[in-house]
C-alpha cells in the first residue's frame, strides 16, 4: 500500500487540529491505517495482532466477507434516510428474539446514548429521580454516568465523585454509588432511599466478574423495592453469549442497553425492555406528560443495521461461542502459564470472551481492589506486548473469531517477551529498593 505520510507526520498534523492530538478514545501515539481479520497495520506498515478490535465491536474480525457483502448491497440503496427502514426492523426482530428482557427496542447511535436514555426511561416509568450505580462502572459520557467512573480519590459511599469538568453539582443529588459485588451495601441504600428509580450495572464490570448470587440478589432487591434493574450490556451483549450476560447468568433485567457488536462495526446501539416500559417512547400510549422524546439523525442507520444483522446471523450459527471461548481460554492460559513460571504475582480477571491480567495477589472484586493493582507493571507489560506485535487496550483483551494459529503464535512469542521484560523490571525495582 502506497503511503504519502509517515505515522510521525500524521501525529504532527494531529497536534494542530485535535485536542491532545487524539480522538479522546485511545493512545494518540499510534495511527491505525487498516485492519483485516485479526490484524491491524499502523501508518508505518507495522503489523499487530489486534485484541482491541475497535474496543469490542469487531467480534468477527475486520473486513468479514459476509458482513462486507451485506454492506455493499445496502450502500447503493441509501446510507442515511432518517425514516425507518426494513433493515432496522429486521435487526430489531433479531435482538428481541435473542434478549430475554427485550420485547421492544429503540435504536440510538452510541452506547453512551443508550445508557442515557435508559436512565431517563427508568425515571419516566417509576416517577423517581435517583439512580444507583457502582463505583468503577462505565456507562458512557452522560453527567450521571460520569459519576465515580474513575474517582481520583476515595470517598465514603454513597457519595458520587464527578470524573469530568462541566458537570453541575446538582447531578450528584440524584446519583448514589455503591461498591460492586457488595449486596449488603446495596440493600442498605435501598432501605434508606425510597426515591431510587433504577440500579444501573454492568453484569461484568469492565473485567470484574459478579460474585455468585450478586446479580440475582440485585434482581430480588429491585423487585422488593419497586426499582428497575438496568443491565448495561453495551460490551457483554452478544459477546459473553448470544443473548448476552443475562442469558449466560440467567438473570433478566428490566431494561437492557446494547451496542458494539449489534452494529457490526458501524455506529449503532439500542435499549430494550418489556412493552409496558417502552411505551414511554410512544406519545399516543404514554400521554404528553409521560412521553419520552428520543430522536437522532443516525438512529437505526440502514448500513449499520445490515452489518449488525449479518453479524448476529453469523454469531448464532452452531459452534461460534464455544470457539470464541476456547480461543479466549487459550489466551488466558498462555499468560497465566508464562507469568506463573516466572514467579510473577498476577490474576487473570474476567471471562474468556473479555479479560486481562492484573499484577496483584489480591482477588479483584470491585473498583478499589483493581485500581490498587500495580500500574507500573501493567505499563511495562502492555508496552512490551505492543513492541512485539500485540495491539490491545491498557485494561482489556478482546478475543475475536478471526484469530488464526499464526496469530496465536505471534501472541505467544509476545507474551514470552513481555514476561521477560516484566521480570527484568522487577529485578531492577528490587535492586533500587535494596
Amino acid at each position: 500500500m502506497h503511503r504519502t505520510h509517515t505515522q510521525a507526520e500524521w501525529i504532527a498534523r494531529a497536534h494542530a487540529v485535535l485536542p491532545a492530538a487524539g480522538f479522546g478514545n485511545f493512545d494518540s501515539g499510534i495511527i491505525i491505517a487498516r485492519g483485516q481479520g485479526a490484524r491491524v497495520w499502523d501508518e508505518d506498515g507495522t503489523v499487530y495482532v489486534d485484541y482491541l478490535i475497535g474496543s469490542g465491536p469487531m467480534i468477527l474480525g475486520h473486513g468479514h466477507a459476509e458482513v462486507m457483502e451485506a454492506v455493499f448491497r445496502q450502500l447503493p440503496q441509501g446510507m442515511t434516510i432518517f425514516a425507518k427502514s426494513a433493515s432496522g426492523i429486521d435487526l430489531a426482530e433479531y435482538i428481541v428474539a435473542a434478549m430475554p428482557s427485550c420485547e421492544q427496542v429503540r435504536f440510538v447511535t452510541s452506547g453512551g446514548e443508550a445508557d442515557m436514555y435508559a436512565i431517563r426511561l427508568a425515571r419516566a416509568f417509576t416517577g423517581k429521580p435517583k439512580i444507583l450505580k457502582f463505583e468503577g462502572g462505565y456507562h458512557g459520557m452522560s453527567a450521571e454516568a460520569q459519576m465515580s467512573l474513575a474517582p481520583a480519590h476515595a470517598v465514603n459511599f454513597p457519595t458520587p465523585v464527578p470524573d469530568s469538568a462541566g458537570i453541575p453539582k446538582t447531578v450528584a443529588d440524584d446519583v448514589l454509588v455503591a461498591p460492586f459485588n457488595d449486596l449488603a451495601a446495596t440493600a442498605s441504600l435501598l432501605d434508606e432511599h425510597s426515591d431510587i428509580a433504577a440500579i444501573l450495572v454492568e453484569p461484568l464490570q469492565r473485567i470484574i466478574p459478579a460474585a455468585p448470587g450478586f446479580l440475582q440478589g440485585l434482581r430480588d432487591l429491585c423487585d422488593r423495592h419497586g426499582v428497575l434493574l438496568i443491565f448495561d450490556e453495551i460490551v457483554t451483549g452478544f459477546r459473553l453469549a448470544y443473548g448476552g450476560a443475562q442469558t449466560l447468568y440467567g438473570v433478566t433485567p428490566d431494561i437492557s442497553t446494547l451496542g458494539k457488536v449489534i452494529g457490526g462495526g458501524f455506529p449503532l446501539a439500542a435499549l430494550g425492555a418489556r412493552a409496558e416500559i417502552m411505551a414511554h417512547f410512544d406519545a399516543a400510549k404514554a400521554g404528553r406528560e409521560k412521553w419520552l422524546m428520543q430522536l437522532g439523525t443516525l438512529s437505526g442507520n440502514p448500513v449499520a443495521a445490515v452489518a449488525g444483522r449479518k453479524t448476529l446471523e453469523i454469531l448464532r450459527r452452531p459452534g461460534q461461542y464455544p470457539r470464541l471461548r476456547a480461543l479466549g481460554q487459550d489466551l488466558m492460559d498462555m499468560q497465566a502459564k508464562a507469568l506463573t513460571k516466572a514467579g510473577i504475582p498476577h490474576r487473570i480477571c474476567g471471562d474468556p470472551t473479555l479479560f486481562d491480567v492484573l499484577f496483584t495477589d489480591a482477588k479483584p472484586i470491585d473498583y478499589r481492589s483493581v485500581k490498587h493493582s500495580d500500574p507500573e507493571s501493567n505499563a511495562v507489560w502492555n508496552q512490551a506486548l505492543r513492541a512485539h506485535g500485540v495491539f490491545k487496550s491498557p485494561g482489556k483483551v478482546y478475543p475475536s473469531l478471526a484469530l488464526t494459529p499464526e496469530d496465536r503464535a505471534v501472541t505467544a512469542a509476545a507474551i514470552a517477551a513481555a514476561t521477560q521484560s516484566l521480570a527484568t523490571f522487577y529485578e531492577r525495582r528490587m535492586a533500587t529498593l535494596a
